[in-house]
């Protein structure tokens, strides 16, 4: 009851200050609607608001219209006109009334005078004049004395005006996310489970002299749940939850980041306990340099930002929470003890992490029996939260296209298809690129079956297009490997070599294609990899040889001199060499096993893992079998 009073009251002060911002923008309407009007009327002075004349009794005739020719041409008809400004209206000698706009010159006026006309010039000025002279001169005065009235109490009364507009967004936290919302990440929510006791019952940890971090700030990649972990701990501990994102504190206006600053934590304080939340803090936190000459709003953000998290006491409960996934950036002083004195890192989800999630979405999609949840998490290493919501999204997308009403296991399989590899592509492919795309393929599926005692299954071999590739085979990981042996590397770079080498050996080495691109690139990443970080080969040893990349730019190798550099490259290049030749020695001692499998995948586009198993073993696959469930990792053959 409490907090609400509290957001009821930020609530009516919020309101406050938006109608006395709506006063000033009124008074600015108002004085332009009236300048608006003047000059409307000003137009039709002397036509709707003139005097009707009569004659003998009946309306004058209506005035004709003259153009400046006719008046020059029939000056000697002319009896009156009468002149103001550049409109003029008389009569003609016959009686006819006419209206003109001509020039003003004296000279034309003699020589229509000298016809015997009576000519007038009317200069008086009416209030229509005189509110078209004064108004713009008021409304100049008015918005000069409303900038210079922020001025009022020191310098930064113009920012402190011009930061009205408020950046944050309140919940109660009662009925929002709580720790049943998060799956996944059950490390990180331990960690942060205490920050929910102190804001439930600080009283405890003050009584024994602990002081409660005042900043966590949460890093990660994007879409592991930072922002969904921090509405978390204020609907655990049913406080208020203040929101603003890094940008918010940025504009055109110097000083405008500060006065922001400023507002968002008076806010905070006057309805403590509460968590301060600033997503992407790194918009405003980088780091400061001595060579920031046109930075210096930013940093002066950055250093009220300092304050402020350094200016409260350590029992007001208000926490601060920030997240970014560009932790490196930020600035040394920002990440203290007694700002951000506390850093959780949250990692992409685990296979059993990945479980949960699935299990958490799934409750709120129909999911058919058929799908089953532990192979799509074995298969969605390298997924965030957001990635596997967004693959439930999309097969349930999939199931209502198709006329379903759940969720089924081609759903999900089309669904992981379509994320990692892009949707299908329906291209008019001559015969002679089909054959040779199925018999790629064909090599990577025997090879891995001939290294499935130390690689991950093989899920299943395609020829339908997606993307850019015309084809690939997919992996089944049966558990999140953090390291691999050097068989096990030495195994990979054959099956990603082992499409060129099935183009060699079935159609000869002049009939190559460059459908290994894709490949061929991965394979030599491995291998450099190996070779140059992990420390894998004997030639090079046990040397970190770090190769980066400088705003795309290719780089020299970092921590080696040329010689090295040189052994690299030859070492980089024996060991593809040896998997090539590897891949095509299995390749010609099994033709014809592989031209089965080949033939198999022309006639039916896609083989699942045990239609290829029965196969290499010499068993005749059945017609038609199910496809289980999704989940596995992708050797791709792009570009071909």
């Amino acid at each position: 009851m409490e907090n609400r009073n509290q957001i009821q009251t930020l609530a009516n002060r919020t309101q406050k200050n938006k109608t006395s911002r709506r006063g000033g923008g009124n008074i600015f309407l108002v004085i332009f609607l009236a300048l608006f009007a003047a000059l409307i009327a000003r137009s039709f002075t002397g036509s709707i608001w003139a005097p009707k004349t009569l004659v003998n009794g009946q309306p004058a005739p209506a005035p004709i219209e003259l153009t400046f020719s006719d008046v020059l041409n029939r000056a000697s008809e002319i009896k009156t006109m009468n002149v103001r400004e550049t409109n003029a209206t008389g009569t003609l000698t016959d009686g006819t009334p006419f209206t003109a706009t001509i020039t003003y010159d004296p000279e034309l006026l003699s020589q229509i005078a000298e016809n015997g006309a009576e000519i007038s010039i009317d200069a008086s000025k009416t209030w229509v004049d005189y509110l078209g002279t004064w108004v713009p001169i008021l409304m100049g005065l008015f918005f000069i004395w409303w900038i210079f009235r922020g001025f009022k109490g020191g310098a930064a009364g113009l920012s402190r005006s011009l930061a009205q507009q408020n950046p944050t967004k309140i919940t109660t936290g009662k009925t929002k996310t709580t720790f049943k919302d998060v799956a996944g990440i059950d490390s990180e929510k331990q960690e942060l489970m205490e920050i929910v006791d102190f804001l439930k019952d600080g009283k405890k940890f003050r009584d024994v002299g602990a002081r409660v971090p005042r900043g966590i700030l949460l890093s990660g990649e994007p879409g592991t749940g930072k922002t969904l972990l921090a509405r978390a701990i204020a609907g655990e501990a049913n406080v208020p939850f203040f929101a603003a994102s890094g940008s918010d504190f940025s504009g055109i206006i110097v000083g405008l980041g500060v006065a922001k600053i400023k507002e968002i934590f008076d806010m905070a304080k006057r309805n403590a306990p509460c968590i301060l939340f600033i997503d992407e803090i790194d918009a405003i936190g980088q780091r400061r340099s001595t060579s920031s000459y046109n930075d210096q709003d930013r940093e002066q953000t950055l250093n009220q930002l300092l304050i402020e998290m350094d200016g409260f006491a350590n029992d007001t409960g208000i926490i601060v929470i920030g997240a970014t996934n560009r932790a490196d950036m930020l600035d040394p002083a920002l990440l203290r003890p007694g700002r951000f004195d506390r850093q959780v890192y949250i990692e992409l989800p685990d296979l059993s992490g990945r479980r949960e999630i699935l299990d958490l979405y799934a409750k709120k999609v129909k999911v058919s029996d058929d799908v089953n949840l532990q192979d799509l998490a074995r298969g969605t290493t390298g997924f965030s939260g957001a990635d596997l919501e967004n693959l439930l999204n999309e097969a349930a997308l999939h199931a209502v296209r198709n006329g379903r009403k759940e969720i089924s296991a081609v759903d999900v399989e089309e669904a992981r298809d379509k994320i990692l590899m892009g949707p299908r592509k329906v291209r008019k492919m001559r015969p002679e690129d089909i054959k040779l795309t199925a018999y790629h393929e064909a090599g990577h599926a025997f090879v891995s079956m001939m290294y499935s005692d130390i690689t991950d299954p093989i899920h299943k071999a395609t020829i339908i297009p997606r993307g850019r590739a015309l084809g690939m085979v997919q992996h089944l990981p049966i558990d999140d490997k953090v390291s691999m042996t050097i068989a096990e590397v030495r195994a990979n770079l054959a099956i990603a070599l082992a499409g060129r080498s099935a183009e060699e050996v079935f159609f000869g080495a002049d009939k190559i294609t460059t459908g290994a691109e894709s490949d061929i690139a991965m394979a030599t990443r491995l291998a450099r990899y190996s070779i140059t970080t992990a420390g894998l080969s004997d030639k090079v040893g046990l040397a970190a040889i770090n190769q980066v990349n400088t705003l795309g730019t290719r780089s020299a190798l970092e921590n080696a001199s040329e010689k090295t550099a040189q052994i690299v490259d030859a070492e980089v290049k024996e060991w593809l060499d040896a998997a090539h030749a590897d891949a095509t020695r299995l390749l010609s001692k099994n033709k014809d096993t592989v031209q089965k499998l080949a033939e198999e995948l022309l006639a039916r586009e896609t083989l699942t893992g045990d239609e290829i198993r029965k196969i290499v073993n010499g068993k005749a696959p059945a017609k038609k079998s199910a496809k289980k469930s999704t989940g596995k990792k992708v050797k791709q053959d792009a570009a071909k």
